[in-house]
């Protein structure tokens, strides 16, 4: 139910249970998280779904079991947030629930104009994945942050766009297409150059000037002779 791809670089890691909306049970997450942690030499990870959902979150018989507040939506979330490489969201389809962590985790979300987003932790009383609101503020700030999970609104794919939570609404004929174009840039230069970039953007702008200015060496300057 999760179908991997290895080429040229690119990993393209496919959500392969749309009879069940893609929903997802803990040997689907738990071989998602492995995918995450061993693609450290892959230049790009893009995680795409089939059907017209990307995930509909966890699977209800098994999130009633317990699976709701497993630590493993938190174990693929940070595997996807610590890689080196690129990472894209390419959504198919509407995101729901604890599906939403790795795609926050993701670089770069692209998305479907049909797509819908909600988590609705406060109606079936659960808290979300911990991570997850910190990392949905970052994108959307606070406010918008808890009209989705407090408020419970499901939002629009042009509403995702204008919040930030997604970057780019693409055609689905083309999503795959452009979600590869993403990478090109990157399977063309060197992995330190994106892992610098992911450095750089992670740090607060007066530290990420440091750094970039420890990076030449200063030189006394003689005064000219009279």
């Amino acid at each position: 139910m999760i179908d991997l791809d290895k080429s040229g670089g690119i990993w393209t890691v496919t959500i392969n249970r749309p009879e069940k909306a893609n929903s997802l049970t803990l040997e689907m997450l738990t071989e998602l998280a492995l995918i995450a942690e061993s693609a450290g030499a892959a230049q790009a990870l893009i995680i795409t779904g089939v059907g017209k959902v990307f995930s509909a979150g966890a699977d209800l018989d098994q999130a009633r079991a317990g699976l709701a507040v497993s630590d493993i939506w938190e174990r693929l979330s940070g595997a996807i947030a610590t890689l080196p490489c690129l990472t894209i969201a390419a959504l198919n389809g509407t995101l729901a629930g604890g599906a939403m962590g790795m795609v926050l985790a993701c670089d770069i979300r692209i998305a479907v104009p049909t797509a819908k987003f909600f988590y609705p932790v406060m109606k079936l009383g659960f808290l979300p994945q911990p991570s997850d609101p910190k990392r949905m503020a970052a994108l959307i700030g606070p406010a918008r942050t808890k009209l989705i999970l407090m408020g419970g609104q499901k939002i629009t794919a042009a509403e995702a766009l204008n919040f930030g939570l997604v970057e780019r609404l693409v055609a689905s004929e083309e999503l795959m297409v452009h979600a590869n174009e993403l990478c090109l840039d990157v399977l063309n230069a060197s992995p330190q150059i994106a892992l610098g970039i992911k450095a750089m953007c992670r740090q607060p702008l007066r530290q990420s000037f440091r750094h970039c200015i420890d990076g030449f060496k200063l030189v006394k300057v003689k005064p000219c002779s009279e």
